[in-house]
């Protein structure tokens, strides 16, 4: 099941990769337990030695654990400091974990950034550079044998929304209708669901749960490349423009040094034998540096929305 471990995004990402029909937290196997079971975590001290990451579950849990896996335990080494997960089932969740301390490091989507950046003062540590690029898209998908090759064929039909507050399997749909035909989203199409995460609205397509969904196009792209049987009953009837990739952050007040170390492992794995294969197994060419005004047009996106009052 190779191709579940998008990201997402990769991301991641894909790395976005990161909502699920899981649980509300999953463990991977390189560490140990949850924050808050793990005892001894009052100690501030025991806190030190412990890099708490958190997942916004960009595919459905059990693919976001095996993706993560590898990349976690090279920077649990490479830190020579424990790694303790942490995973969310809403992008929401997460950025509440990031706000109030819980966790210094987190692989979001790129709606949840700005708004974290803007409310709290969440920062960006890097990017993952994929097929050359450091930016994605929103894709709507139908099935082949359902005959629609255009957006105005969705009204009135079924339609999966991931997460509240992902911008390419929500908001950016939200306005594309809004766009091209002048109308509310909930009025154009005859139900909507979110599924939370870009697999799961992916499998509602191609079983027939839904007429249509938007995706995240890099989970897309990497999911009808390694699995046939997906990408054939699949077509893309409209894809976005480009738009910052989903991007690695950390949370404000993270110790300097620490920020450092971290960003310097993740931009430099791409030099290391066992790095590279991490990357090439995740889809990634490298992870690089990014600036936040590579996301301006997703707060434009957002604002357009809020100012017709669209949600």
């Amino acid at each position: 099941m190779r191709w579940m471990l998008t990201m997402a995004g990769l991301l991641l990402f894909t790395v976005t990769i990161i909502g699920c029909g899981g649980s509300r937290q999953q463990h991977l196997p390189i560490s140990l337990k949850s924050i808050e079971q793990e005892p001894g975590t009052g100690d501030p001290q025991d806190r030190e030695r412990i890099l708490r990451v958190a997942i916004s579950s960009i595919t459905s849990a059990k693919e976001s654990i095996i993706y993560y896996d590898q990349l976690l335990k090279y920077l649990e080494e490479r830190l020579e400091m424990r790694v303790r997960i942490i995973q969310r089932k809403t992008y929401g969740e997460v950025n509440d974990l990031i706000k109030a301390g819980e966790v210094d490091m987190a692989f979001v989507c790129t709606y949840a950034y700005t708004l974290g950046h803007d409310e709290f003062g969440m920062e960006l540590l890097v990017a993952p550079r994929v097929k050359g690029s450091t930016t994605y898209r929103s894709a709507v998908i139908v099935r082949q044998d359902s005959g629609i090759t255009k957006l105005e064929e969705l009204r009135g039909r079924s339609f999966a929304y991931t997460d509240p507050l992902s911008f390419t399997g929500h908001k950016y749909a939200l306005y594309l209708i809004d766009r091209q035909f002048g109308v509310a989203p909930e009025k154009f199409f005859g139900s909507t669901i979110f599924s939370y995460s870009h697999d799961n609205s992916i499998r509602a397509v191609v079983d027939g749960l839904v007429t249509a969904a938007a995706v995240d196009s890099l989970v897309l792209d990497y999911i009808t490349e390694v699995n046939p049987r997906y990408a054939a009953p699949l077509r893309t009837i409209y894809l976005s423009p480009p738009f910052g990739i989903p991007p690695v952050v950390v949370r404000p007040g993270l110790d300097p040094s620490l920020k450092e170390s971290l960003r310097q492992i993740m931009l430099n794995m791409d030099q290391d034998p066992r790095g590279r294969d991490i990357l090439r197994d995740i889809h990634v060419e490298k992870f690089v540096l990014i600036a936040d005004r590579e996301y301006d047009s997703i707060r434009d996106v957002v604002r357009k929305l809020k100012n017709k009052g669209i949600q």
